[in-house]
C-alpha cells in the first residue's frame, strides 16, 4: 500500500469542482421509465463518456434497445494488476407527486438540514448518480497525483435500472468477453449509520408484476350497474388483500420453498447493531412492525420474503366526486426473495392465484418487470477483507458487513453470467428519501465516499 495522503488531499481541494460536475449531471432528466425523457437519457450517458474519455478511459456510448449503456476501459499501473469492473446506473426514478418536492427535482443545491449537516439535494443524488460519481472523482483524484490508477479497470453504466434493466441481460451475453474481470464493484447501497459504513454481503431476490383486470367493455353508471355489474376494483382489492394470512405470511402456494431460518448465531450478530422497530420505523414516522409477527426489523427486511402492493390505479380519481364503476383496475405487486426461491416459479404461482379470483365474464392481463433471485456473497473473500479495512481507515467507526432488503439484480447477473462475485459499498443513508420526493445525498457521504474509493482502489492493487 502507497502513502495516500497527498491523493487524499488532492480530493478535498478538488471537491467544489467535482461537486459541479455532480450538479451537471443531476440536472439531466434521465428518467427511464418515461419514453418522454429518451434523450435525456441518451444524453446523460454521453455526459459520462466525455467525462471518462478526459480522465483517460477509452468510452463509449453502446446502444441497446433500451437506453444506452457505458463502458469504458482504464488500465492498471503495471501487468498483471487486479481487474475490477465497476457498475452504477445513470438512470433515475420519475419525480411524482412534483409538489411534494420542496424545490426542483432537477436543480440540485446544498443546504444545511440541521447545525452542522449538509445535504445535496435533487433526484439522483443518492440514487445512483452521487454514487457513481464518487468513484469516478476517485479515480479523478488518484490520476491527479499518479497518473495511472493502482488495478484495470472496466467501467459499466447502466441507463435503465429504475425500469427493471430490459437490455442488461443480452448486454452482458453479447459482451460478457470484454466486460469479464476479476471481481465487480457496486456503488448502489448505504452505509449502516452517519459514521459507520457498509457493505452488503446478501441481497434479496426480486420479481415484478403489473396486472390489470378488466370487467366490462366500458365505464358504467354505478346507480344503473352498481350491484349488478362486476367491479374490477372490488376483485382487484380482493386479489391484493388475500396475499397475507393473519400473521403477515404470504399465501401463494409454495412461496416458502427454498427459505431458511436464519441461523441463531446470525441473529445475534444483527442485535448488537442496535436496530429496533422503535429507532427504525420512528425515522418514517412509524412504529409498529407489519410483516410477519414474531419478526425482528432486520429479519423482516434482510432474511424474510416479501409481497408489496407498489401502486394500484382504477375508476375517477380526480377532484370532486364520480360515481363510475370502472371497466379496468390496475396494480403493481413486487416480491422480494430470499434464499433459493424461484423467481420463476413464484410469477408463476402468483398468476394462477390471480387468476383463480377471476370472475367467468372478466379477464386479467399481466406484464412482467423483472426477475432475480437471492444473493448470498463470501464473508471471508479477500475482497471484502480489504475494502473493509479502507472503509474503516477513513470513517469515524469500523465498517460492518450487512444484508440488505433492497434487490440489485446485476449482482446476480454478474455472478452467474460472468462468473464474477461483487463488492457492494455504498454511502446513502435511509434518509436518503430514494424514490420519494426530496431526494438528498450528505454532502459528507458524497465527500468521504470519494476519498473512501481511494483507499479501496489502493488496497485492492495488493488484493
Amino acid at each position: 500500500m502507497t502513502d495516500l495522503s497527498a491523493v487524499l488531499a488532492s480530493a478535498d481541494k478538488a471537491l467544489p469542482q467535482s461537486l459541479e460536475r455532480l450538479f451537471d449531471l443531476v440536472r439531466i432528466r434521465s428518467i427511464s421509465t418515461d419514453p418522454a425523457y429518451k434523450a435525456e437519457c441518451r444524453k446523460a450517458a454521453e455526459w459520462l463518456v466525455k467525462e471518462l474519455d478526459e480522465l483517460g478511459f477509452e468510452a463509449s456510448v453502446r446502444d441497446t434497445p433500451g437506453h444506452p449503456m457505458v463502458v469504458a476501459h482504464h488500465a492498471g499501473a503495471k501487468a498483471g494488476a487486479p481487474h475490477a469492473l465497476f457498475y452504477g446506473h445513470y438512470d433515475v426514478q420519475p419525480v411524482d407527486p412534483l409538489n411534494l418536492w420542496e424545490d426542483d427535482p432537477f436543480a440540485p443545491a446544498i443546504k444545511e438540514i440541521e447545525p452542522g449537516r449538509k445535504v445535496i439535494t435533487g433526484r439522483g443524488t443518492s440514487d445512483d448518480k452521487g454514487q457513481l460519481l464518487t468513484f469516478v472523482e476517485a479515480c479523478r483524484a488518484y490520476k491527479a497525483r499518479h497518473g495511472n490508477l493502482p488495478i484495470e479497470i472496466t467501467i459499466l453504466f447502466e441507463g435503465e435500472e429504475e425500469s427493471g434493466s430490459p437490455s442488461l441481460k443480452p448486454f452482458l451475453l453479447a459482451n460478457a468477453q470484454e466486460l469479464k474481470a476479476d471481481f465487480a464493484l457496486v456503488c448502489d447501497t448505504s452505509m449502516w449509520n452517519t459514521e459507520t459504513p457498509a457493505i452488503a454481503a446478501a441481497l434479496r431476490g426480486l420479481v415484478g408484476e403489473e396486472i390489470t383486470v378488466t370487467a366490462a367493455d366500458r365505464d358504467l353508471h354505478s346507480g344503473l350497474f352498481g350491484g349488478a355489474a362486476a367491479n374490477p376494483i372490488h376483485i382487484l382489492v380482493d386479489v391484493l388483500a388475500g396475499l397475507h394470512d393473519e400473521t403477515g405470511r404470504v399465501t401463494l402456494p409454495g412461496f416458502y420453498e427454498g427459505v431458511e431460518e436464519t441461523p441463531a448465531n446470525i441473529k445475534a450478530s444483527w442485535e448488537t447493531l442496535g436496530r429496533t422497530a422503535e429507532s427504525f420505523l420512528g425515522e418514517v414516522g412509524l412504529s409498529i412492525p407489519s410483516g410477519e409477527k414474531g419478526r425482528s426489523v432486520l429479519e423482516l427486511t434482510w432474511a424474510r420474503p416479501t409481497a408489496e402492493v407498489n401502486g394500484i390505479t382504477g375508476g375517477y380519481t380526480g377532484e370532486g366526486f364520480k360515481t363510475v364503476i370502472a371497466a379496468k383496475a390496475s396494480a403493481k405487486v413486487s416480491f422480494r426473495l430470499v434464499g433459493e426461491q424461484d423467481p420463476a416459479k413464484i410469477r408463476e404461482s402468483f398468476r394462477a392465484y390471480v387468476r383463480s379470483k377471476i370472475p367467468a365474464d372478466c379477464s386479467v392481463e399481466f406484464h412482467e418487470h423483472g426477475g432475480s433471485p437471492a444473493i448470498q456473497l463470501s464473508y471471508d473473500s479477500p475482497v471484502l477483507t480489504k475494502a473493509k479495512n479502507a472503509l474503516s481507515d477513513e470513517w469515524p467507526k469500523p465498517a460492518v458487513v450487512i444484508g440488505m432488503g433492497g434487490s440489485i439484480p446485476i449482482v446476480g447477473d454478474f455472478q452467474k453470467m460472468l462468473g464474477m462475485d461483487s463488492l457492494l459499498v455504498g454511502f446513502g443513508l435511509t434518509d436518503d428519501r430514494i424514490h420519494s420526493p426530496n431526494e438528498k445525498y450528505d454532502l459528507n457521504s458524497f465527500h468521504k465516499g470519494i476519498r473512501s474509493w481511494i483507499r479501496i482502489l489502493d488496497g485492492l492493487a495488493s488484493a
